[in-house]
């Protein structure tokens, strides 16, 4: 009784302390505007009973007039190829926290040819086009990609024709995703068949116009000499070796040059059947967010990651004359970073000349908002600097949901500008105990529901390519 007399008295309205309310209004009509490339001016409607300044830090929009009823802005032509967006703030003079948002976003120029500047100024022709068609194609959808999906999967091996994405949906992957590690490293003898098997499915896949994607696992120069058991002298063996990579005349540096030649060697021997050179998306030294590899945080300063970048681009184009790479940096982006998302991209970014391509390895299970805010923070990284991008790998391993495909890929990448999503592999098993894949096969649970993504209009696979290796209308790259 006590306790319900002191709590009655307690919520008497007589003993609260009285808040004053908030009167202020402020109403703008419309509150999201598009408009055509040509410049113009944009009028709100506005009903306020306070005095409100703008916020806005677009340099091609302006304030033309404001008062309580009204606002108008002047936009200018946009020249480029790309539309833009602004969102300017309405704020309460006296309160910086109080504000309204206006958007206006601007379209494209359609006469404006697309201007994209490459790495390597002497690339072939069809090199230049698979860079500008990676632009252009992200304006559609998306391209669907799959690790060493044609030379092995869950059950099967080095069958020619094979496809775990082909033999669920009947098409292959748009993109086909392989390592070049074995190729250069010291495992290019011992693992010599595998990598005819490597060269076999690249160009069956250039045959029918995918693009080719290339990461490398590559072994520790440093300690693969008398390695012992994993991961000694492998590429999770982060024992700092790139001091010695880079200093003149040690036999670490004698040795990784001797890699970088046979990786050279390959490349420019890789020919179509029209004997042109095949264009790689080449990714080296990925994931460089992280501790695990040689390249990584804890065995490189940023200023020596970014010299071993800049050193292995030079030597490969200028001293070995491989001209069909474009190079392409993929951090690892795993949690939602909020407003840090596109630091994390620009971790240890080796400058805008060395970069053609902006990727991102994304291992984030099923967190729907992480996916979705990182490839926000990248589609505008990508449209800032003017370089594609997409998700270099990602997938969640064992996954067994049924709508995997359309809720937590589809979801987050439908009507963004990107140019790519690539799943990791599918490990060949002989035995059901082992779960490492990351994407889907014959037998799948999501079976259905990758057959309803793959009839999406924003996912493009093999037989949904333009020519990737033609220069598209209106794009200059140089």
């Amino acid at each position: 009784m006590l306790l319900g007399l002191a709590s009655s008295q307690a919520c008497n309205p007589q003993n609260e302390i009285e808040v004053p309310s908030d009167t202020r209004e402020l109403t703008i009509q419309p509150s999201v505007v598009e408009i055509g490339y040509e410049a113009a001016e944009c009028s709100f409607a506005v009903k306020t009973n306070f005095e409100y300044k703008i916020v806005n830090e677009f340099d091609w929009i302006s304030v033309k007039s404001q008062s309580s009823t009204a606002l108008v802005l002047s936009v200018e032509e946009n020249t480029s190829a790309v539309s833009r967006e602004a969102v300017l703030k309405l704020m309460d003079r006296n309160d910086r926290y109080w504000f309204k948002t206006i958007k206006v976003t601007q379209a494209k120029n359609p006469v404006q040819k697309v201007k994209l500047s490459i790495v390597d100024k002497n690339a072939t022709p069809q090199t230049k086009a698979l860079l500008a068609n990676l632009w252009a194609l992200a304006e559609k959808g998306f391209m669907f990609g799959h690790h060493d999906d044609l030379w092995y999967g869950r059950y099967w091996y080095n069958e020619p024709g094979g496809s775990d994405t082909k033999a669920v949906c009947g098409d292959y992957p748009a993109v086909f995703s392989v390592d070049f590690a074995s190729i250069m490293d010291n495992r290019y003898l011992s693992e010599s068949k595998e990598n005819e098997i490597r060269r076999r499915v690249i160009l069956e896949a250039r045959e029918r116009g995918e693009v080719i994607m290339a990461c490398i696992h590559i072994n520790n120069p440093l300690t693969i000499i008398g390695a012992g058991s994993y991961p000694e002298g492998s590429s999770w063996d982060n024992t700092k070796c790139i001091d010695q990579i880079l200093t003149e005349g040690t036999e670490v540096r004698k040795r990784y040059i001797e890699w970088l030649d046979r990786l050279a060697d390959f490349a420019n021997n890789l020919k179509d059947a029209n004997g042109e050179l095949i264009p790689i998306i080449f990714r080296p030294y990925h994931e460089c967010t992280q501790s695990w590899s040689w390249w990584g945080t804890s065995a490189c300063s940023a200023t020596e990651y970014i010299q071993l970048w800049q050193w292995t681009v030079k030597y490969l184009r200028d001293t070995k004359e491989v001209h069909n790479f474009l190079y392409a940096v993929s951090p690892q982006m795993d949690g939602d970073y909020g407003e840090n998302g596109r630091a994390r991209l620009l971790f240890r970014w080796p400058g805008d000349e060395y970069v053609d391509f902006l990727g991102m390895d994304c291992y984030h299970g099923l967190n729907y908002n992480a996916f979705a805010t990182n490839i926000e923070a990248m589609q505008k990284l990508s449209i800032e600097k003017m370089k594609p991008c997409g998700v270099t790998e990602t997938g969640a391993e064992s996954f067994t949901n049924t709508d995997y495909w359309t809720r937590y890929i589809l979801g987050p990448a439908k009507g963004k500008r990107l140019s790519m999503v690539v799943m990791w592999r599918n490990k060949y098993v002989s035995s059901e105990s082992d779960k490492h894949y990351f994407s889907v096969y014959p037998g799948h649970p999501s079976e259905d529901d990758f057959r309803v993504f793959y009839k999406d209009e924003n996912t493009i696979f093999s037989k949904d390519l333009p020519d990737m290796y033609s220069m598209p209308e209106n794009y200059e790259v140089k």
